[in-house]
């Protein structure tokens, strides 16, 4: 391909990428609008229906590989829903999509921190297809060894080994992880070690994402979240740079089968960040509600701004984008 040949591509490509964090702007100016209401269901249907409407614009040709459900269970952006400007046709660059429009949905209706409409994409067979149902994670920020940490470790194995690698002692580390009763022994166990903790109520995208973003204050993950979610992690360290493993978590025979129809063939594996997204990927979200991550909507008279984040694997960047709507101009409600 000629020099001439490529730079469109290139541009193509990153245009797509702003095209993304247009996509999650449009989710997170819709939920926010639902922030504290104590209806998360009212929240997430307005997030998802506002993503859809502006996937219409996006000159891709999108499958839907990582959503919130299947097709019986409208309106949610369901497994193998086709999504993209050029989803009917067939042209365009044929895309897989991985979606959490909402990401928090408990936050939002509660007005907590950390909620997040998130995309990712990837060409096709990129992403795994993970079934909905529980993830075991770990994760850790870029520069450090491969292998320093590991899922078949203790929590104390892997605080001795980061903090070392880090220079630092384990009473230095913060590990994140869910609030949940499933985490007690993890909770246990790095209070022990010594370590500090971040209790999140929701959002495990975040937790994983902080890691590899000083600010957030975050040295590791740990714990169960969705499946779903840990893809969607897993594209954005892809992008900011980290290391992640992830293992499925199965409840009943069920949930098995539903993971082998969907191509897992080995229940017991132990997932790698690269075998989770592959390839070029492409990461946005918009905050709806402050964390440490990104700022969420703040409305002004006839308008918002929004906070977002994207990435691209392919080049290494991360861009924070901070865009002022004007409703008077092209409202979105």
């Amino acid at each position: 391909m000629s020099e001439t040949e490529a730079k469109p591509m290139m541009q193509v490509d990153r245009n797509l990428a702003l095209e993304l964090v247009r996509v999650t702007e449009a989710a997170a100016l819709s939920a926010s609008r639902w922030v504290g209401k104590g209806d998360k269901n009212a929240a997430d249907g307005a997030a998802v229906e506002a993503m859809r409407a502006a996937f219409d614009s996006v000159a891709i040709d999108g499958t839907v590989v990582i959503g919130e459900g299947e097709m019986d269970e409208a309106p949610m952006l369901y497994i193998g829903e086709k999504v993209g400007l050029y989803a009917k046709s067939g042209g365009g660059m044929r895309a897989d999509i991985a979606v959490d429009p909402l990401e928090g949905t408990s936050i939002t209706a509660k007005g907590g921190p950390n909620a997040m409409a998130v995309v990712a994409l990837a060409g096709r067979g990129g992403f795994l297809h993970a079934p909905d149902v529980y993830m075991d994670k770990i994760a850790v920020g870029p520069g450090l060894p491969e292998g320093v940490v590991d899922l078949d470790r203790s929590p104390e194995e892997n605080l001795h080994a980061l903090a070392k690698a880090k220079g630092v002692g384990v009473g230095d580390l913060t590990v994140c992880t869910l609030d949940r009763d499933r985490h007690k022994d993890i909770i246990k166990a790095c209070r022990a070690a010594g370590a500090r903790l971040m209790l999140i109520p929701d959002g495990d995208v975040f937790g994983v994402v902080a890691v590899a973003q000083p600010e957030a204050g975050v040295d590791m993950y740990l714990g169960w979240g969705g499946a779903p979610e840990g893809v969607l992690a897993a594209a954005a360290l892809r992008c900011i740079g980290g290391q992640m493993q992830g293992r499925l978590i199965f409840e009943d025979d069920t949930q098995i089968e539903r993971a082998r129809e969907m191509g897992i063939t080995d229940i017991h594996a132990k997932y790698s960040m690269e075998d989770m997204a592959k390839g070029d990927v492409m990461f946005a979200a918009t905050g709806v509600t402050t964390g440490p991550l990104l700022r969420g909507v703040r409305f002004f008279a006839g308008g918002a701004t929004t906070h977002s984040i994207v990435m691209r694997s392919k080049s290494g960047t991360v861009r924070y984008v901070e865009g002022q709507h004007n409703f008077r101009v092209k409202p979105i409600f």
